[in-house]
């Protein structure tokens, strides 16, 4: 493969099983099962009967998975990639490609990617076996390659290892965790031909203690600015004259070229604002090159403790001379991945669903999404003595969870599912004498620590932010401003804007002007923008509305609003900040006149 024109070259999506002993996975991750006792407390609700969402392998099974993926020689993506002789005639170093060994302690959310797939065969040529890495965003999530999700059963053949800088061997994880994948998301406008919008998200079942790392903002040029320094990690090839990857942890210290650069060489197979690439240009052989190679793909690349780029592909053998190493360009996807790592919801997919309760019986109901529209109500039991229930994740275990305020006292409780013992723990008082707070939200992460955070406007007006810790704690309130209580409704659940960041839509009591605004990943008086009309709704057109996520699944935040006959209309996000952050109305039932409370 020549190194010059960057025309006809061969790409390869950056990614590579190793040949390996026998391996050993962890303790299998707990199970959501078909019911839960009735929480303590007031009020007393019991969660409706349902199939287990969460079910995790077996131990045995993990083995078999981790095992069946050290044998396999298949790169993910669809591609074979065979190894061919290099020029180089040097030693081999046996690191990511110029790179040099860490440890788990530097980079504590990377994560193995293991995958197996039999076919259900005695017949070895259909198998489909690959590693990929990764990185925990979130407790329960993955960020990694589209090419090593799209078109793959996770939950049904792979496994995901954490806590650890080796690979597992002889039944060995050298001191990390294993877990089965409960969903996967891949960028639903990934093309396995170019490899573009090469990004996914995998959810666990189950938290890892792994912490996490953060994704860059939509609005980070910096970290791209050519000549910046970033690192790549991963347990990739070691060498273009051979096809095995390291057993330890390696990273690479590599600047960033700019599009210009990176065009020069692969053409228009480089794609501007959807990849970005680095290293300095291979020499065409081991010696002197510093890449990302075969095996790395899904990892991150890092500037400044955050993810800038996601390993996505490179040349053959990964030294061609002239050649860069290929990113996905986080700060262009970070809008659409968002959703996905906080899409905890009560039916156990990427789909956001709706609480609501009942007036006049108080009974409390889940209306699962169905995309544009919602299936028959499950009963929750008894809500009365409370004047406002939200659905939430506080903790981050990747199971929805809710917060509501007792009428009598302003007592505001915090209710938790706990996957370990298959119950919801008793409900935990997080405020007391919260009567008089004119609104209270669970928007999720608003000052940009990928921690939920709440917030309260009280009698004056004034808007608090109370930073989430991620346990169900949080830290001293931060004043945002004043003047609040002139919105008769006040709600948020993610991104309305597609930037990544936690939004919130008000309406004026006085002339029905609804307003956005955007979040900033801030704290305090910063933490939103100036706000933007994008709609005027009054009162004899709406008097309920809901945000409770991404209802129809395609990675924008959407937005509920009942008319007073009792019709509920879904408006579908479009990720403008303009009056046309919503699609088209579409009405989802006639029957909501019923409901006097909204989760």
């Amino acid at each position: 493969m020549s190194g010059g024109g960057g025309r006809h070259r061969r790409r390869i999506r950056i990614a590579l099983p190793v040949g390996a002993a026998g391996l050993a996975a962890a303790v299998a991750v707990a199970l959501l099962t078909s019911s839960a006792d009735a929480a303590t407390g007031s009020p007393k609700p019991r969660p409706p009967a349902r199939a287990t969402v969460a079910d995790s392998p077996s131990l045995a099974e993990l083995e078999q998975r981790i095992a069946g993926a050290t044998e396999g020689d298949d790169t993910p993506g669809g591609t074979r990639v065979k190894s061919s002789p290099s020029a180089s005639t040097g030693t081999v170093s046996p690191m990511i490609i110029g790179g040099t060994t860490t440890t788990i302690t530097t980079a504590p959310w990377m994560a193995q990617l293991w995958y197996s797939d039999t076919k259900g065969t005695a017949d070895e040529s259909d198998d489909t076996s690959f590693f990929c890495g990764g990185a925990v965003v979130a407790p329960t999530k993955i960020l990694t390659a589209a090419h090593c999700v799209k078109g793959y059963d996770w939950k049904a053949h792979g496994a995901i290892v954490t806590g650890t800088s080796q690979l597992p061997s002889e039944g060995d994880l050298h001191g990390g965790t294993a877990s089965g994948v409960w969903r996967q998301w891949s960028h639903p406008s990934y093309n396995a031909r170019t490899i573009d919008n090469d990004l996914a998200v995998l959810t666990l079942p189950n938290p890892v203690k792994a912490t996490p790392i953060r994704m860059t903002t939509s609005g980070d040029t910096a970290s791209y600015a050519a000549g910046t320094s970033a690192k790549v990690y991963g347990w990739g090839r070691t060498s273009s004259t051979n096809q095995d990857i390291s057993e330890t942890l390696k990273t690479a210290t590599l600047p960033v070229q700019s599009d210009t650069t990176c065009a020069s060489y692969y053409g228009a197979e480089f794609v501007k604002g959807h990849m970005v690439c680095a290293g300095k240009p291979a020499t065409g052989s081991d010696t002197g090159t510093t890449s990302a190679c075969n095996g790395d793909s899904g990892g991150p690349l890092v500037v400044n403790n955050r993810i800038v780029g996601v390993v996505s592909w490179g040349v053959t053998n990964c030294v061609s001379k002239g050649a860069y190493s290929v990113f996905t360009k986080v700060s262009t996807y970070v809008g659409a991945a968002y959703p996905r790592v906080d899409d905890t919801n009560l039916s156990g997919d990427h789909k956001a669903d709706l609480w609501v309760r009942n007036a006049s019986t108080k009974t409390g109901y889940e209306k699962d999404s169905l995309g544009t529209s919602f299936g028959a109500r499950q009963s929750w039991g008894n809500w009365s003595g409370v004047n406002v229930v939200l659905q939430a994740d506080l903790n981050r275990d990747g199971y929805q969870d809710f917060v509501y305020r007792v009428a009598s006292t302003g007592d505001v409780f915090w209710w938790r599912y706990v996957p370990a013992t298959e119950s919801w723990a008793d409900p935990k008082q997080i405020f007391d004498n919260w009567k008089t707070r004119t609104r209270i939200l669970t928007p999720g992460d608003v000052t940009g620590d990928y921690l939920p955070d709440l917030l309260s406007v009280d009698s004056a007006g004034v808007l608090w932010i109370y930073p989430g810790n991620g346990n169900g704690t949080f830290a001293t309130r931060v004043k945002v401003g004043s003047g609040w209580n002139q919105y008769n409704s006040l709600r948020g659940h993610g991104d309305f804007t597609g930037d990544g960041r936690t939004d919130l839509i008000a309406r004026s009591a006085s002339n029905g002007s609804v307003y956005l605004y955007k979040g900033t990943g801030k704290s305090g008086a910063g933490a939103f923008s100036g706000r933007i009309k994008v709609r005027t709704w009054s009162g004899t057109t709406y008097n309920a509305f809901d945000a409770v996520g991404d209802v129809t699944g395609d990675g924008k935040a959407d937005f509920l609003a009942r008319t007073p006959g009792g019709t509920l209309y879904l408006y579908k996000g479009t990720g403008k900040a303009t009056s046309e952050i919503f699609a088209t109305r579409i009405s989802v039932g006639t029957d909501f006149k019923q409901y006097d409370i909204f989760g």
